[in-house]
């Protein structure tokens, strides 16, 4: 008894309908200063001299990742809030969660390849020049992209490769994996050992990478003898570090609790924070923690 699917309902915030409005004003809101902080952190470190160095060459990689991460989810949320046709085609639904795994996966490399830069800028700052050349930078950048490929295209084919035969309404606000897997009418048993195996490969490895450089960072920033030195050392990566801790933060509350930990409410207010708030905060968290960046935005608007 099985149906051709050609389109899924995204029920969203559809439970709150004296909402609706006001959400849409926020994540409008939320969605344009992410275009603008984001395009802004781009345009400065690619003109200003004083910013062409790896680190900013990674965080132009980032400002661009987060644009494209919170374009693929929030005009879609913003368009199902003003209308009363919350549908998404069946291939747009693909293309959602294709493009979501693989910017999600690139930002968990990119982060490490940061991380990297900071422990070499760190730990041994006089061979910095010669490790970090524009060569490994460019190296290190294309291995993180390209690492959403593949995830992307496997969790992708091979959930939409199982028959859906109805309901159609995915409880979210975008095709996530999880809720739409509840619609598959099969045994899912496999894809959901390799989803789990996937998301720990794909999530912790980078972590982990993250975690070491990190120890190695704290440990030489611990032997600076003043406190002066320690603090102005430890400044160079705390914008990193704060961005670090606010991704991994809501993206193991996602997807590292066990199914019945949240109610479907709950998952897409954490979801929020990683699709909609994160990226905002990303270049507020470097512009206003890092003096170079503000230096530079201020001499772009002819402050100073």
């Amino acid at each position: 008894n099985q149906t051709m699917v050609t389109e899924f309902i995204l029920l969203g915030f559809s439970n709150l309908p004296q909402l609706q409005r006001l959400l849409f004003v926020v994540f409008l809101a939320a969605y344009v200063i992410t275009l603008m902080g984001n395009i802004l952190i781009i345009l400065i470190t690619t003109v200003e001299p004083a910013l062409q160095s790896p680190m900013y060459f990674f965080l132009q990689n980032l400002s661009c990742l987060e644009i494209c991460f919170t374009s693929v989810i929030v005009p879609k949320m913003l368009a199902n809030l003003l209308s009363a046709n919350q549908t998404i085609f069946f291939h747009g639904c693909i293309l959602q969660m294709y493009f979501f795994f693989f910017f999600g996966s690139t930002e968990c490399f990119l982060l490490a390849a940061m991380a990297y830069d900071r422990y070499v800028a760190i730990c041994n700052p006089l061979r910095y020049t010669v490790v970090m050349n524009r060569r490994i930078c460019i190296q290190l950048a294309v291995t993180s992209w390209v690492s959403g490929i593949p995830v992307g295209t496997v969790q992708t084919t091979w959930l939409f490769s199982f028959p859906f035969c109805g309901p159609t309404e995915i409880n979210h606000f975008f095709c996530d994996s999880p809720p739409v897997l509840k619609l598959v009418c099969g045994d899912t048993y496999l894809f959901e050992m390799y989803a789990v195996t996937g998301t720990i490969v794909i999530v912790l490895f980078p972590f982990i990478l993250i975690l070491v450089s990190y120890i190695c960072i704290i440990s030489t920033i611990l032997r600076i003898p003043s406190a002066e030195g320690r603090l102005k050392t430890f400044s160079t990566c705390s914008s990193h570090l704060m961005v670090v801790t606010l991704f991994y933060s809501t993206a193991g509350l996602t997807y590292f609790r066990p199914k019945s930990s949240y109610s479907p409410d709950t998952k897409k207010l954490i979801s929020l924070s990683y699709t909609v708030f994160t990226p905002m905060l990303n270049p507020i968290i470097y512009s206003l923690r890092n003096k170079e960046v503000k230096g530079a935005l201020r001499k772009m608007l002819g402050w100073q």
